[in-house]
């Protein structure tokens, strides 16, 4: 698909994604950031030279901040695939070293997303075949009982060490932060979602309670980590097979979720939508990253169909709606509604998509391919 784009917008955008910003102690060379993508192929959870040149291809070609696919924590119970990469394990570290090396040589910064998927887990699935699938009260995202169960004190205290240890681990081995998997259903979005967290001890309640055991990870991770190492949070409303579950249906409540996870030391939150235009409440047009800087002052990264044809890609042929366009992506930049931009299957589709914006040549931007996903292009 060829793009055009108008002279005018071309140098906008070029000028306004190439400024750089500020996350705690971490300067972000331009805006633009890769959104996390689980790719699977890291056999054994290990990061191989694939995977070192996957990420490091994006970084040379200008991308501001790569957030990694997501990484099982050390708990036998975070994950349900050996292809999935793992952030525990000398064997693993040495290739994830390899993959910062990469990125910073590349001009670009590096944060691992840290996960455990919970209860989207089953049973007997490996890496650990053996380990039960836990989650806050053994549910589903539906709301049937899975072949897991509930978590213990000490489940909970076993799984805040294990992120707390890999964030350790992240910059330890070189990496620029670490992004905390709160998003779409797994394990700690399972915690704040009212809908799979039914218990009744202080984990369990109102916004707050189910915002205990996040708020727990975090300030083990701050506590763990130096004081100027950037921790962000993601975070969404929709689940998985589920986009209209919301956490927070008001401001107020969702001020009342973050505001305990701002407290225990999160610098910036990366907030998950699946069209970034969208107005997240009822009387603004602010969307959930704009909200979030609002209610909490910190850093917010915006995402969602940003780079896509269909949406994005038409507002480089002038063929864009109002809200969905170029130019109301780089307004809302304008206005600091949120500091960072992250792009997924555009940039997964095509290395040297940020060069391509940054540079103003939009003409040779691709169209989004399926099959891309079928290799570390």
């Amino acid at each position: 698909m060829t793009v055009t784009a108008s002279e005018s917008a071309v140098d906008r955008a070029a000028e306004i994604l190439s400024r750089p910003a500020s996350i705690n102690g971490l300067t972000v060379p331009n805006r633009i950031v890769m959104a996390p993508m689980t790719r699977m192929f890291s056999p054994g959870g290990v990061p191989g030279e694939d995977v070192v040149s996957y990420y490091g291809r994006r970084a040379a070609a200008g991308v501001g901040l790569i957030v990694t696919e997501g990484t099982y924590v050390g708990h036998e119970s975070a994950g349900q695939s050996d292809s999935v990469p793992r952030f525990h394990g000398a064997e693993q570290f040495a290739g994830w070293a390899k993959v910062a090396e990469a990125v910073h040589a590349g001009g670009g910064t590096i944060v691992p997303q840290l996960w455990h998927i919970g209860m989207v887990r089953e049973q007997g699935q490996p890496p650990y075949p053996e380990a039960p699938a836990l989650g806050p009260s053994g549910l589903r995202l539906d709301g049937t009982e899975g072949t897991g169960r509930a978590m213990t004190q000490r489940d909970l205290d076993d799984v805040i060490g294990a992120f707390a240890e890999a964030a350790a681990a992240a910059e330890r081995i070189g990496f620029d932060g670490v992004e905390i998997h709160g998003a779409h259903g797994y394990l700690v979005d399972q915690f704040l979602w009212a809908g799979t967290n039914r218990r009744t001890d202080a984990y369990g309640g109102d916004p707050v309670a189910r915002t205990k055991f996040a708020a727990e990870i975090v300030a083990a991770v701050r506590e763990t980590v130096s004081p100027e190492f950037p921790v962000i949070f993601r975070y969404s409303q929709w689940k998985q097979d589920a986009y209209d579950a919301r956490l927070a249906g008001t401001p107020e409540e969702l001020e009342a979720i973050l505001s305990p996870l701002t407290a225990a030391g999160v610098d910036a939150f990366h907030a998950s939508t699946r069209r970034y235009w969208l107005p997240e409440f009822e009387g603004s047009d602010l969307n959930l990253a704009g909200w979030t800087k609002k209610l909490t002052g910190k850093a917010a990264i915006t995402v969602g169909s940003v780079g896509l044809d269909g949406d994005f890609l038409q507002a480089f042929q002038g063929q864009g709606s109002e809200v969905g366009s170029l130019e109301n992506l780089l307004d809302r930049l304008e206005r600091d509604e949120f500091e960072l931009v992250a792009v997924g299957r555009a940039l997964l589709q095509d290395p040297e998509w940020a060069a391509k914006v940054l540079g103003g040549r939009f003409g040779e931007l691709r169209a989004y391919d399926p099959a891309s996903l079928k290799s570390l292009s």
